[in-house]
Formats: C-alpha cells, sequence, structure tokens
C-alpha cells in the first residue's frame, strides 16, 4: 500500500547542508582589493572638463612664452635703439 507523505521529506540534517551549500555560493566581499569610499565616489571629470583643463593649462604656458618674448623684444629695441644712436654719434664726430 502506497502512503501519501505530507510535510518535508529531508532531514534536519540535509536542510543544514542544503543551506550551507547555498550560503557557501555566495561571494562574500574581499578586502584585499577593495577601495575606501572616497576612492569609490570620487567624480571622474568629463572629457569637455579634461579638454578645459587642457586649453588653459597650454593658454597659461603660452602666456608666460609670450611674456618671456616681449621682455626679448623690448631688449633687442633697446639694443638696436642704442645702437642706432651710437651709429649717429659716429657719423657726427667722422663728419
Amino acid at each position: 500500500m502506497k502512503r501519501l507523505a505530507v510535510g518535508p521529506m529531508t532531514t534536519p540534517e540535509y536542510n543544514e547542508w542544503w543551506v550551507r551549500r547555498i550560503n557557501d555560493n555566495i561571494p562574500e566581499p574581499s578586502h584585499e582589493n577593495s577601495q575606501p569610499i572616497e576612492e569609490h565616489l570620487r567624480v571622474v571629470p568629463s572629457e569637455l572638463e579634461i579638454m578645459k583643463q587642457d586649453f588653459e593649462r597650454r593658454n597659461a604656458e603660452l602666456e608666460k612664452k609670450d611674456k618671456a618674448n616681449g621682455r626679448r623684444k623690448d631688449e633687442l629695441e633697446i639694443r638696436r635703439e642704442c645702437s642706432e644712436t651710437r651709429g649717429r654719434n659716429i657719423k657726427k664726430r667722422e663728419s
């Protein structure tokens, strides 16, 4: 005669084993490669922001070069003026 089993057909040991097996498959967080929350949530600049920063940096470099070239230009003009006046003075002496 067949009996109909109503209720759990497993033993408590099997249930414990099954729960452990399921929990073993859940990955636990690894602390080896973990990042601090500040680094994880840091703001990543957009491509436009990166281009803007690049432009500002290059512009600052060019302004420095321009100032240096302006100083050189002024120095060259002064030297040219001095040599012209020397040349005039020499011509006046010779005449």
